[in-house]
């Protein structure tokens, strides 16, 4: 498979971890930009990794992709307190990547993003991401010259890493779904605007800033997010859409294929994909003040995973959709991490 890697090229650094989780292992970061099927998109995909990792394994292998709005890289390898999830679960032993699907962060943006929103109806829809996650998966798989990997998806990442597993089960080791998503009861968070849906929308700091805290108690915002975090985040993120930085207020674009998906299945009762052909370990995970993916949608699909050997659901205490970059982040990073070794030891 074709591939072009970054000007950043690879490079050494240690990670100086937290006194929780007291790691000092050396990891090597490799960006790379992988062809699709499709002329002139590419997708971006990092790599993180110990330095002194000499073979690889499926089980300790992981790709991560993100959710209907934002990048893989601004959440999961954001460093706060010194320490990104990415690094977290790399400085473990583990050979990890992330992926950008088309139209966010440092992936090709299709050429409909250049246009009004109005002037195309939605892009990037679900059926265009998996094909992007199998893309990512194949060229994986064939550097690492292994069979299969973990996957771990956020929040519509989930929807889309359980769709790829049920079509390609032989090349999925463990499934990770933070933040689950399933039909919906309760409204979306997600603004879309007036009319029609585009080919994309618009996100500015403060809507983003007012959905992260939607649910939570106002006694308990001031201690959610610990001092700096929030603009930590808001600033690397909006950062990668060079033109939405350019607008008053600053925006982020984000595809709506997802959203036109949202409205055709989970909003209409009907499910994207069927949990039943899951047939690997699957792990949901989610936080209790989370209104993006409430806890009822992953705890009406739980039961309908089957065929799932050795599912669970665990339930984080004090977090929102976005625990991964809150104060109780490392209760997240301990469940995930407790079920990707499982297969280490067995």
């Amino acid at each position: 498979m074709k591939f072009t890697l970054l000007a950043l090229g690879v490079f050494m650094m240690a990670v100086i971890a937290a006194p929780a989780v007291a790691q000092t292992q050396p990891l090597v970061t490799e960006e790379m930009m992988v062809k699709t099927a499709d002329p002139g998109i590419e997708i971006y995909v990092r790599n993180k990794r110990p330095a002194d990792m000499k073979t690889f394994r499926p089980e300790l292998t992981v790709l991560y992709v993100h959710g209907a709005t934002y990048p893989s890289e601004t959440a999961f390898d954001l460093k706060l307190d010194d320490l990104s999830w990415m690094e977290y679960i790399a400085s473990r032993g583990y050979d990890v990547w992330l992926l950008d699907l088309r139209g966010y962060g440092k992936s090709t943006r299709p050429g409909e993003m250049a246009d009004k929103p109005e002037a195309n109806p939605p892009i990037v829809r679900g059926v265009t991401a998996v094909k992007d996650i199998g893309t990512a998966v194949d060229f994986i798989l064939q550097r690492r010259n292994i069979p299969r990997l973990n996957l771990l998806g956020w929040s519509w990442g989930t929807t889309l890493m359980a769709t790829y597993t049920t079509e390609n089960a032989q090349k999925v080791e463990r499934l990770v779904l933070y933040a689950p998503v399933w039909i919906r009861q309760t409204p979306s968070l997600v603004q879309t605007g007036p009319g029609p849906l585009g080919a994309y929308r618009m996100v500015n700091r403060e809507q983003a800033r007012e959905r992260w805290y939607t649910g939570v108690a106002d006694d308990k915002k001031a201690a959610l997010i610990p001092p700096g975090w929030f603009d930590a985040w808001a600033d690397a993120t909006f950062a990668t859409d060079p033109v939405g930085a350019q607008m008053t207020p600053p925006v982020v674009r984000a595809p709506n294929g997802v959203m036109q998906d949202s409205s055709e299945f989970f909003g209409a009762g009907k499910p994207y994909y069927d949990p039943a052909k899951i047939t690997v370990p699957t792990l949901l995970v989610g936080a209790e003040w989370d209104h993006d993916a409430p806890p009822y949608m992953a705890q009406t699909l739980f039961p309908l995973l089957v065929n799932s050997p050795g599912k669970r659901y665990v339930a984080l205490a004090e977090g929102t959709h976005s625990i991964i970059m809150e104060r109780n982040r490392l209760k997240l990073f301990e469940a995930v991490q407790a079920f990707l070794d499982e297969a280490r030891r067995s």
